[in-house]
């Protein structure tokens, strides 16, 4: 077994790995390992926005989880899509630009975790950020220009959408210009990470400008197999096993001088802890993994934002679905990418988004809206023949947990993902809440010309119970899970990480990724990974020079 060593190994070249990779490494005297258990990031549907179509469900791309068989969702199981290439998830996902709101970091800082509060995080937003309006100049103090995570306003608008933030405005739910300084109240056209009407995805933005560095090591196809820890009753991490090119590939043994980093994601980085003997002991010897650790919070408190996707049939106005069912139309929309990169193809799969209040107990929104001028009944399927637009609708802060687990010490094999959405009262009450919200938006004048009509889950839902029911019957995942290697103090029993996201009871090792959230962010959760991954690189620079 090859045998190398560095100061640095991260795990995972993901939205965190790949930032972590540039800080780390811009220090020459840093030695730095990137693996990524995926492939490169070459194939083209990555770059074109509209290409989340062909990427999503593709093993090419894609680790093709699968969640449990959810008693919420009436026994389904459902896709659990996560990133398969250098860059993880932001190479597939919807590349929406999202904070959150200045209350989900403040309590993450009230639960013991200090340095988390909003006016803190903030500035590790703005450090690689490069904010670009189209419609405005200027400087902002509260987005930052110049860094390498570009962020544009979306290219394209639709009658549609427009008519839909008329009538959310005509309920209640202003208009928005901006959901990224600390209260994203409103409604309005998100912002999206896109270079001029191309996807600009973590590994374009923090690992192609440095790959040229000679202390900066990537290698893909690299499976980890195992934790390597001292036998001198520290029991610190010194280094990793791994395995390049699957099952039957050669095996390699790296030793690590400073810190093994474990970037994986929030389903990756629990599995890694769990094959290593990290985790609850009685989970671990069910699953015939011999127990070295005992901290029983590694793959719970796992949080996602369950999407309620409704669906409307609409007469006399323009949708994607006329046009990418006609060959004018696909000509049309390939030719306006080909020369101008804008058009339906330069789309991120929503448009529009909207933060609203289920009702008046709620201090800040608890609903997020991804509006779409296109309806389809699920990813990777045609569009439907009829015009029509999709009001997607999630509860922002869920109170059912979930779990990862594994099911056998078998590194490549999948592990058990049991979100449990719907499983608290609150959460079936919020459902409902939203799907009425909805209603009461599409029945607002500014879109009683275009005559919608509801096709799912239909009208003949009325009840708070029959709605509940039938958020279950047409609720999906919308791609966010966190929460599974938990951060807070040793104080806390389900704290995998401290404030410093240093792992528990483990020398030598972080954890750096979605996983470390305490509680959900209000919003899509990219940003806010990126964020960590900032603040960590931060961190383990400045304990660095310390020693």
């Amino acid at each position: 077994m090859s045998e190398e060593r560095f100061d640095y190994v991260i795990v995972g070249a993901g939205t965190a790995g790949c930032l972590l990779a540039n800080r780390l490494s811009a220090d020459p005297a840093n030695r730095v390992l990137l693996l990524e258990a995926g492939d490169e990031d070459r194939y083209i549907w990555i770059h074109i926005p509209v290409g989340y179509l062909y990427c999503i469900g593709n093993p090419r791309t894609d680790w093709l989880f699968r969640t449990v068989e959810e008693p919420g969702l009436g026994g389904r199981s459902i896709g659990y899509p996560r990133g398969k290439v250098l860059g993880g998830s932001s190479s597939i996902n919807g590349m929406i630009y999202m904070r959150g709101q200045r209350a989900d970091y403040d309590g993450w800082a009230a639960a013991g975790n200090p340095g988390w509060h909003w006016d803190e995080v903030l500035p590790y937003f703005l450090r690689h950020e490069d904010h670009h309006r189209l419609d405005a100049g200027g400087s902002d103090p509260l987005h930052g220009h110049g860094g390498e995570w570009r962020v544009e306003r979306a290219r394209v608008t639709w009658e549609i959408l427009d008519a839909f933030r008329d009538a959310a405005a005509q309920v209640g739910i202003p208009p928005s210009e901006d959901f990224n300084r600390g209260d994203n109240f409103g409604c309005g056209y998100f912002e999206v990470n896109q270079k001029r009407g191309v996807r600009w995805n973590a590994s374009k933005a923090f690992l192609r400008p440095v790959l040229h560095r000679p202390n900066l090591k990537v290698v893909a196809h690299a499976q980890v197999t195992g934790l390597l820890r001292r036998h001198d009753g520290s029991g610190r991490v010194e280094g990793v096993e791994y395995r390049i090119g699957g099952t039957s590939g050669e095996s390699k043994r790296t030793l690590c001088d400073g810190e093994v980093v474990l970037a994986a994601g929030a389903i990756g980085s629990p599995q890694i802890l769990q094959c290593a003997g990290i985790g609850a002991g009685a989970r671990l010897r069910e699953a015939g993994v011999t127990p070295q650790v005992e901290l029983p919070g590694v793959g719970a408190n796992l949080q996602d934002h369950l999407q309620l996707r409704m669906i409307y049939k609409v007469r006399h106005v323009r949708t994607l679905n006329q046009q990418a069912n006609s060959l004018f139309g696909k000509t049309r929309i390939g030719l306006e990418y080909l020369l101008f990169r804008s058009g339906p193809m330069s789309m991120s799969p929503s448009q529009l988004g909207a933060f609203a209040r289920s009702g008046d107990d709620e201090a800040s929104p608890d609903l997020e809206y991804h509006v779409q001028p296109l309806s389809l009944d699920r990813f990777g399927e045609p569009l439907h023949r009829f015009p029509a637009f999709t009001a997607s609708v999630c509860h922002l802060r869920p109170t059912s947990r979930g779990e990862v687990r594994i099911t056998s010490p078998d590194p490549f094999a999948a592990p058990l993902i049991a979100p449990n959405y719907l499983s608290t009262d609150r959460d079936r009450q919020v459902a409902a809440r939203g799907l009425q919200l909805t209603r009461r938006i599409v029945g607002a004048d500014a879109l009683r010309r275009f005559e919608p009509e509801e096709i799912k889950p239909g009208p003949s839902y009325r009840t708070e119970e029959e709605l509940a029911r039938a958020a279950g019957e047409i609720g999906t995942t919308i791609f966010h899970p966190v929460g599974t290697c938990k951060m807070g103090p040793a104080s806390d029993p389900m704290a995998v990480v401290d404030a410093r996201l240093r792992c528990h009871r483990v020398r030598g090792l972080r954890v750096v990724d979605a996983s470390v959230m305490p509680t959900i962010t209000s919003g899509n959760t990219n940003a806010p990974t990126l964020m960590i991954a900032e603040k960590a690189a931060g961190m383990m620079l400045a304990d660095r020079r310390q020693h």
